[in-house]
């Protein structure tokens, strides 16, 4: 734009020449005044960025030298003319953040982006971050808080209580019993041994295959009878675990024994160790997943979950109003409260610039235009000497 302002102008220079040399009164008085209307803008341009020429001539370079003053006129204008409750307001209620918020969420697209940039960079940032052993005690410690505040004994009374109340409990005391009867078969001779080294040497092995035979038996008739449904013995096993499950519900000293057992076991190494390793674990399940790439099934279930929550948000009026007022109060009582802030912001900003800097970059800002002002002048001071010229024929 320059060069085409400077042709322009290099057109008047010559049309002076050519009519100074033809002595054509018009064209010269044209070439003339435009010559006077381009330089005249040019230096007018020229000094709002810089001096003309180099040459410091007064009240030029006048962006570059009122910098300080110039922002902090902006920053005064910022904040009283744009930061006024009524404006912001109005503002306000015509974004209709929770519409766009939602509208760019539920787009694959964006929500694939944040999902990327969160498996990316925060969550492997958050795992070198963490300190393992602090999360192997934190997990150790709210699982022992956790337990303790438990009532496993009430548990227990449910689980037992649900079974009775089924066949499920026949079935399981029928199938043990099963179970027993066959594991004293399978062990009678170790049962004779037993018999055998319990009784006097004098009896000279009669008594005690008797003694022996009599408890097999015993015992084989004992747990047969036990298996039938209606036998008094399986009578007095559904009795007594019904008491065992009242005693569980009601009893606070069973209670107390039975969270006491579960908690003790908890505290061995062993257990210790493997509730420790759960965050081991997990952290190695998540670095391998977020090192997948675009198949990580995390960063695809991001994804979903945040497409779904901005679709869930957007059919929800009453979720977007609630969202948008807000917003409204906060950030409208955020900015009035802060409004002097901002003006000094914008004012220290600009002042913190560099002029030479600030002068070149508002000159390509705006540089076109103000080329287009050099450009008039020369066309305008050209038909404006034309007229004088004509004017000063007719006088």
């Amino acid at each position: 734009m320059k060069n085409i302002a400077l042709f322009v102008l290099g057109i008047a220079v010559v049309c002076f020449f050519v009519a100074h040399h033809y002595k054509v009164g018009w064209l010269k008085a044209i070439s003339e005044a435009a010559m006077v209307g381009g330089i005249a803008d040019w230096f007018a341009v020229v000094a709002l960025f810089k001096h003309p020429l180099g040459i410091p001539i007064p009240h030029t370079a006048l962006i570059p030298n009122n910098k300080d003053a110039i922002g902090q006129n902006l920053g005064s204008f910022v904040s009283d003319e744009f930061l006024i409750k009524e404006k912001l307001e109005m503002k306000l209620d015509e974004f209709d953040f929770a519409t766009k918020a939602t509208n760019w969420l539920k787009n694959e697209e964006n929500s694939s982006k944040i999902a990327s940039l969160l498996v990316e960079n925060v969550i492997p940032g958050v795992l070198k971050t963490i300190d393992d052993t602090d999360v192997k005690n934190f997990i150790q410690q709210q699982f022992e808080i956790k337990l303790q505040q438990l009532n496993f004994s009430e548990w227990i009374a449910l689980g037992l209580e649900s079974l009775s109340k089924s066949n499920k409990q026949t079935e399981f005391i029928t199938n043990v019993l099963t179970v027993l009867a066959s594991e004293l078969e399978t062990n009678r001779i170790e049962i004779d041994e037993k018999v055998k080294s319990a009784t006097p040497w004098y009896t000279m092995g009669v008594a005690d295959k008797k003694i022996a035979k009599g408890v097999y038996n015993g015992l084989y008739e004992f747990l047969n009878s036990a298996k039938e449904p209606d036998s008094t013995i399986r009578e007095k096993i559904n009795l007594y675990v019904f008491n065992f499950i009242e005693e569980l519900k009601n009893a606070p000293e069973m209670q107390q024994k039975i969270n006491s057992i579960i908690i003790d076991f908890t505290q061995k190494e062993e257990f210790q160790n493997y509730i420790g390793s759960i965050w081991q674990e997990i952290k190695k399940a998540v670095t391998e997943d977020i090192n997948n790439g675009e198949e990580s099934k995390i960063k695809i279930s991001l994804a979903r979950m945040i497409s779904n929550f901005g679709l869930t948000i957007q059919n929800d009026i009453v979720m977007t109003t609630k969202i948008n007022n807000f917003l409204k109060i906060d950030l409208l009582g955020i900015l009035l409260r802060n409004k002097k802030a901002i003006g000094d912001l914008i004012a220290n900003s600009v002042q913190s610039w560099d002029k030479k800097e600030i002068a070149d970059k508002l000159e390509l800002e705006v540089g076109k235009d103000l080329q287009f002002i050099r450009i008039n002048g020369t066309v305008v001071g050209g038909i404006v000497g034309l007229i004088i010229y004509f004017v000063e024929q007719f006088i």
